[in-house]
Order: C-alpha cells, then sequence, then structure tokens
C-alpha cells in the first residue's frame, strides 16, 4: 500500500465515506457491458448454482441448476448461458477497420468495438476460469456429449480469463477491484472484497456513514453475499431443504414445478441485491471521465478479441491446460511490460497517482524560470536543437545529473538532467536540456519548448515503447525445459469409471 493510499484511508475513516484516489477513470467501460453474477454451490468444486446475466438493469435473466451435483444439469446451465453470452459476443464481429502497421505500409483489420464482461469480485473471475476450464474441452459427440455451443463457451471464458490478467485491460472487470482502483474506503483490503460493504463506503445511504453503511451490508439477510460464494446460514435453513423438496418431487411433476418455483425464488432473492449493486458501481464508474490512455488499452482488448475470434472461427485448438516452457516464460514477460506500461500510463493520465511517484522520488513538479528554445549544440558532426530550461521546485529532486526524464505534457521529449543547484531556501534549480518532439529542424516548432511561467511535472516513467525480449522458437526449446513441446491437441477430457475426470488445480 502506498502512502498516499494508506493516508486516503485514514481520511476515509474519519470522515465516514470513501476518499477518491483517481481524478480519471482508468479503465474502459462499455456502453453496454455484460454483467454476470455467479452463485457457486459450497462444498463442490466450482459447482454452478445459478447466475444471473444480461445487458440491462431492468433486464436480468436468472439461470439456475436444480441440483447442482447432477453433471446433466450443470452442462445444462452451460449451454442456457452459453445462448446468452455467445450471441451477446457476435454483437462486435461486424463492423471492422483498418489499422495501419509497418509504418504505414501495410493494414490489418480490428473490430471496431469489444465485449466486455462485469462479475462483482476476483472469485467471480476465478468461477469464470475455472468453469472455462471444465468446458472447452467437452465434446458433443461420443460418451458424455453436450450441446455444441458449450465448448466454445469454455474457449471464450477462458480467454476472458486470461485477458482479465493483463495490466489495464478491461474485457472481464472485477466490479471491487474497478471500485477500489478509484476510491479508498475505511476498511480493510479483504473487507473491500465485500461488493455492498465497499459500495457502503463510496456511496452511502443518506443519514448513514460508510462506517454504518458496511456494518450493516455485512448482515446476509440484508445484503447477500455478492457471489460467487453463498451464505452458510442460508445454504443450511433455506437452500437445503429447497433442493431437497426438488430431489424427492420427481416422480410428480405437479410438485416438481412447484419445488422449481420456489427454489428459482429463493436463488433470485439471493442474487437481485448483487445485480443491483453491480448497475450502481457501474454508474458511480461512468461519472468518471475517462484518463487520456485508457482508449488506447482498450485498443489492445480490441486487437486480442479480433485476433482470438479468427482463431476460432479458423478451427483453432482450444487453449491448452499448461502453458510451455517457452508459452510461459513469453506470457509472463508479456504481462510484466504491460505492467511497467499501465503503471507509467496512470501517472501520466492522473495527477493523484503521479503524487506517490513525487513522494518517491521518482518525479517532482516545478515552474520554469528560464528558456532558451533557440540553443543549438554544434559540438558533434552536425549541429542539432538542444534547447535548456531552468525549473525551479520546492520538492526534493533525487535524480543525478545525467538523468533522464519525461513530461507527461509532452511524453515524446526528452529532458537529460544538465545541472541541480539546491537553494538556501528550500527551493532546487533544476537545468534540463531537451530533445525530441520538436520537429526536425533547429527551429522548434511552436508550443514543443515550456515557455517561462509553465509548472511542469519532470519524471524519470517513460512510456516510451518496450521492446519484446528475445525467446526460442518452441521447437528450439532446450532439453532442460522439457525439450520440443508436443502440438496443443483439442484432446476430449479422459473418462474414469464412466464419469468425466476433471483437473481443477
Amino acid at each position: 500500500m502506498s502512502t498516499l493510499r494508506a493516508l486516503a484511508k485514514a481520511q476515509a475513516l474519519a470522515a465516514g465515506v470513501a476518499q477518491p484516489v483517481a481524478t480519471v477513470r482508468h479503465l474502459h467501460l462499455s456502453e453496454r457491458p455484460l454483467v454476470l453474477v455467479p452463485l457457486a454451490l459450497a462444498g463442490e468444486a466450482n459447482a454452478p448454482l445459478a447466475a444471473m446475466v444480461g445487458t440491462a438493469a431492468d433486464q436480468p435473466r436468472l439461470l439456475i441448476v436444480p441440483q447442482p451435483r447432477n453433471r446433466d444439469q450443470r452442462f445444462r446451465f452451460a449451454a442456457e448461458l452459453a445462448g446468452i453470452v455467445l450471441p451477446y459476443l457476435d454483437e462486435f464481429r461486424g463492423a471492422t477497420e483498418a489499422v495501419p502497421v509497418d509504418r504505414g505500409r501495410d493494414v490489418r483489420h480490428r473490430y471496431v468495438d469489444a465485449p466486455q464482461l462485469l462479475v462483482p469480485n476476483p472469485a467471480g473471475i476465478t468461477f469464470l476460469r475455472l468453469f472455462g476450464r471444465s468446458t472447452r474441452f467437452r465434446r458433443p459427440d461420443g460418451e458424455h456429449p453436450v450441446h455444441p455451443s458449450v465448448p466454445l463457451l469454455g474457449r471464450w471464458l477462458t480467454f476472458f480469463a486470461e485477458r482479465a490478467e493483463h495490466p489495464g485491460a478491461a474485457a472481464l472487470l472485477a466490479m471491487t477491484e474497478a471500485l477500489t482502483l478509484h476510491w479508498a474506503t475505511g476498511q480493510s483490503a479483504v473487507e473491500d472484497l465485500h461488493l455492498p460493504a465497499l459500495l457502503g463506503w463510496i456511496d452511502p445511504p443518506a443519514g448513514l456513514t460508510g462506517a454504518e453503511a458496511a456494518a450493516r451490508a455485512e448482515d446476509p439477510d440484508v445484503c447477500p453475499p455478492a457471489g460467487p460464494a453463498t451464505d452458510p446460514d442460508f445454504d443450511n435453513r433455506r437452500l437445503a431443504p429447497a433442493v431437497a423438496a426438488y430431489a424427492e418431487a420427481e416422480a410428480d411433476p405437479v410438485a416438481r414445478a412447484g419445488a422449481y418455483a420456489e427454489l428459482e425464488g429463493l436463488l433470485r432473492d439471493q442474487l437481485a441485491p448483487t445485480w443491483e449493486l453491480m448497475w450502481r458501481g457501474v454508474g458511480l464508474l461512468r461519472a468518471l471521465p475517462p484518463g487520456a490512455r485508457v482508449a488506447g488499452r482498450w485498443d489492445g482488448d480490441r486487437d486480442a478479441f479480433t485476433g482470438y475470434a479468427e482463431h476460432v472461427d479458423a478451427g483453432g485448438a482450444p487453449q491448452p491446460r499448461r502453458d510451455g516452457a517457452v508459452a510461459a516464460a513469453v506470457r509472463l514477460h508479456r504481462l510484466e511490460r504491460a505492467l511497467a506500461s499501465y503503471a507509467v500510463q496512470r501517472a501520466y493520465d492522473d495527477p493523484l497517482v503521479m503524487a506517490e511517484h513525487r513522494l518517491t522520488g521518482e518525479a517532482f513538479v516545478g515552474e520554469v524560470t528560464l528558456a532558451d528554445p533557440k540553443r543549438v549544440d554544434d559540438t558533434g558532426k552536425r549541429p542539432v536543437l538542444r534547447p535548456r530550461i531552468q525549473v525551479v521546485t520546492t520538492e526534493p529532486v533525487l535524480v543525478p545529473v545525467g538523468a533522464t526524464l519525461y513530461s507527461p505534457a509532452r511524453p515524446s521529449q526528452k529532458a537529460k538532467v544538465v545541472f541541480v543547484t539546491p537553494g538556501a531556501d528550500g527551493k532546487t534549480e533544476v537545468v534540463l536540456e531537451l530533445s525530441g518532439g520538436m520537429g526536425r529542424g533547429l527551429t522548434a516548432a511552436p508550443g514543443s519548448v515550456p515557455e517561462v511561467g509553465e509548472r511542469l511535472c519532470f519524471t524519470t516513467l517513460s512510456d516510451a515503447y518496450l521492446p519484446a525480449g528475445n525467446f526460442p522458437a518452441p521447437e528450439e526449446t532446450p532439453w532442460t525445459h522439457g525439450g520440443p513441446p508436443a502440438a496443443a491437441a483439442a484432446e476430449p477430457v479422459p473418462v474414469v469409471d464412466g464419469d468425466p475426470a476433471e483437473e481443477w488445480s
């Protein structure tokens, strides 16, 4: 936890309401997201119990599994869910746009928009990841056949779960993580995973403080858990008898319909409060203006969606259960690069985020007191434009002479530290030599050189392109890492004692 977030949490506790830790929204929010609130049966590995899903707050669809331990019913639930999710995905597979590549010498095409899934918390993402794992290798023929849409749903859920691991991606979002990215509450990080309590701090009802609203939200009768876990008392007192009544009424269609209706009502009552909270959270996030670099990160989600859609259309294999050595290393490297870029982009977009880096000495803010925009360096083979500016700041300057700094106001420009002169009045004078972002001639383009009186932030954080690492081809994997891996094949899940075996680890 950063110093500023710790301070914001302390202020939230003192003020009785959550404090903003961002001035802009750092994630993309679709105009028509698909909200999915899953519920799982306690004591059973990722057994779906129910789900409330839809793209409009007033049009939720409830799917239930009357007997969650019945494999056939679970896969019928998967087919029903596929009947909602897959058409939603297809809505984004229409119009495309041309994107220049190879410095404009070629173009590629991607969809103009991409789908977005919202779940209540990180446990919801885990549920989708495991549910995708249990369905993407199923077959519509042979033993234990499933509906043809079930394996396709599993592949797409796996895609979204993997995309959720990518820093800055917004294809699949947990509402609790999205909200805590922008607000700090007066409770612990574990308590922030409870959506009703979190929203109690951020947007408490009239007459209540955040702490009082959160305490009220901890009552499962008032605010049922936000899924996929259920309340143990609800399981024992209400759910178990309802499931048993449905099982006992198997021979009587009338009694079975009544038992189903009762079970459906119980589960609707459990999911409806979280459904309403999800859309309340969407409204809070939508009220924030998007950061300048959010659209660029959403372009990455659109690229990923387009690429995987083309992979599926071409008959590509499902995602393997485990990555090979090279694939795992490439994926880890890609995530590390994305994480570094995401941290820089958030700081560039948001002064509150940049303030955390100012505290650590990675950035400072000062006023331009001198500027020489026409300075030319002729010590090399040819003269080059190298303006210099002097910045005066009251903040500690921990960067050494010779370091390269960047300004969010002019991200394509580099500023080399020439002199750092501390003053007796607590101010520090920093002389910077500028390069890049000023045109190609010996005269700087208008506005490209900071003017006297301009207040700027300079930081060691760079949003420049990070080149990818070099990895061996899969067929050249050294024997120390398992040798050349076999090509991933879409094999059916092995059958043990007549029942499909499932690997959950």
